[in-house]
């Protein structure tokens, strides 16, 4: 399981500092935790759902609401049939977010 700095959300995400802020504001799912100096860390779900928050306000088209109340029902909706493929896609994400994070860490100058 990962731990992301600000920093390393911004590269991930391609979004800037702001963008961040504010979806933490509007989106009580997104839960950063402090360090011992005060430094917000993510997790990987905070990722997950930051990721899927931006495909669906800029490829969707989604105002911020929508996108919020988009993401509450597909977190809070239940269907058995689809819950192991929810559960294996939610693990194949951490995987990829890992990838990601590790390929972005080799790009730093």
């Amino acid at each position: 399981m990962g731990s992301y700095t600000k920093r390393d959300a911004e590269r991930l995400l391609k979004v800037k500092n702001h963008i961040l802020r504010y979806w933490e504001k509007e989106i009580s799912l997104i839960q950063p935790a402090k360090d011992n100096q005060g430094r917000l860390h993510y997790s990987d779900r905070d990722l997950q759902i930051m990721l899927r928050l931006k495909y669906l306000i800029q490829e969707r088209h989604f105002t911020m609401e929508g996108a919020r109340d988009q993401l509450y029902r597909e977190l809070t909706e239940r269907d058995p049939g689809r819950e192991d493929i929810r559960a294996h896609a939610a693990a194949l994400r951490s995987e990829l977010l890992e990838l990601l994070a590790l390929v972005v860490k080799n790009e730093r100058p």
